[in-house]
């Protein structure tokens, strides 16, 4: 039996999804693991795109149709043998320090059924979804009329480990034995919300779940379309499917304004994300990769790559050569600028440690490779 089965699940981000593979094999170096990627019928080649470039180094698991999140985890979860198995979304990279640092804590805490970590957004702020309590009727109210403080469970330290209700699917580590005793994902979960319930279930079954503070960037979003209808349909219908599995039994006085609630928020999420489509169809929120400052560090061979693209593509761009640390940046990003980092360079843990101390400057991180020629920024993929 392996250590570590890593389970990636995929559709249409074969970019990021690279990434993200290169990011958990540093990591892993010193572990005995395999990673699998379930693709949920991409339409941008992402399975000939990862057999060309990670050939047998990978698990590939091709489905002719979108299962979903849950049902796509659970098949390569029953596929795989291992200790531990980690859930992880193709929109993030992970720090060379983190896998052996949740592993190890999960070792030495045997009542863990599952730990999660410190998410950073793209612009280097921390991600509030890194530590959540449980949505009770009563938090999922106070959530939705503005007061999150109990639900994203502000009061714990961000720089020490510390029991959590609920762990984000984006980066999910999970004992195998104890999903083994409460079950696998609910597949009634297409997508949102299955890391909730399991979270719950973890909690029911007299397990712990924690928060360890080592480190990944998750893009948030990139692996969805939240620009569309059918997210709004979905991420909301999770929340009544979660209200109804868990809390069916309350009287009417206490689920009515529940359900209430989350159709009221359901619809006022559809009419901002109409007027924002509105808008944009008009050209007043347009968006121009030349109205992008981007500043490019790294190597000399990356900077070279990467003038070409900015001459062929017209972006704004400055351009410095780093030799060994981050700290010799002495580029000023402007207003609007995406700070390009060289990930051949560069670790993603010093790549990590540098944006979250330019959190201040309110910069969106790119990254480049010059193995694959693309940059990879929050909104979009230069090439």
């Amino acid at each position: 039996m392996r250590k570590l089965t890593v389970v990636i699940v995929s559709y249409n981000v074969r970019y990021y999804l690279e990434q993200c593979i290169v990011s958990v094999q540093r990591a892993a170096r010193h572990i005995d693991y395999d990673i699998y990627v379930v693709d949920n019928d991409s339409h941008d080649d992402t399975v000939g795109y990862l057999r060309e470039r990670f050939a047998d180094e990978i698990n590939i698991i091709e489905s002719q149709h979108n299962l979903g999140f849950a049902r796509a985890n659970n098949i390569a979860i029953r596929q795989s043998d291992s200790e531990y198995v980690l859930l992880l979304n193709p929109d993030t990279f992970i720090t060379e320090d983190s896998l052996t640092r949740v592993l190890g804590f999960m070792d030495e805490h045997p009542a863990a059924g599952g730990a999660g970590v410190m998410m950073f957004n793209s612009d280097g702020t921390r991600a509030r979804e890194s530590r959540r309590g449980l949505p009770t009727p009563w938090v999922s109210l106070l959530k939705m009329l503005g007061c999150s403080k109990r639900y994203y469970m502000t009061e714990l330290p961000w720089d020490e480990p510390a029991q959590i209700e609920v762990m984000s699917g984006a980066f999910c580590m999970l004992r195998r034995s104890v999903l083994e005793k409460v079950g696998l994902l609910d597949k009634d979960f297409f997508m949102y919300g299955e890391d909730i319930d399991l979270s719950y279930r973890i909690l029911k079954g007299g397990f712990q779940n924690w928060y360890v503070p080592a480190q990944i960037v998750h893009y948030k979003g990139e692996s969805t379309q939240k620009s569309s209808y059918r997210y709004v349909h979905v991420f909301y219908q999770a929340m009544l499917i979660f209200f109804r599995k868990h809390y069916g039994h309350l009287s009417l006085l206490v689920a009515l304004p529940i359900k209430m609630a989350i159709y009221f928020r359901a619809f006022i999420a559809l009419v901002q994300m109409l007027y924002h489509r509105m808008r944009h169809s008009l050209g007043f929120d347009g968006r121009d990769l030349a109205d992008v400052n981007y500043c490019f560090v790294g190597s000399a061979a990356m900077i070279d790559q990467c003038q070409r693209l900015a001459r062929r593509r017209g972006l704004t761009a400055q351009f410095q050569v780093v030799a060994n640390s981050l700290s010799e940046v002495k580029l000023r990003p402007e207003p609007n600028s995406c700070l390009v980092y060289d990930t051949d360079r560069f670790s993603f843990a010093q790549i990590v440690s540098d944006m979250e101390q330019r959190a201040a400057a309110h910069l969106s991180v790119g990254t480049y490779s010059c193995k694959s020629k693309v940059i990879i920024t929050p909104s979009e993929i230069i090439r």
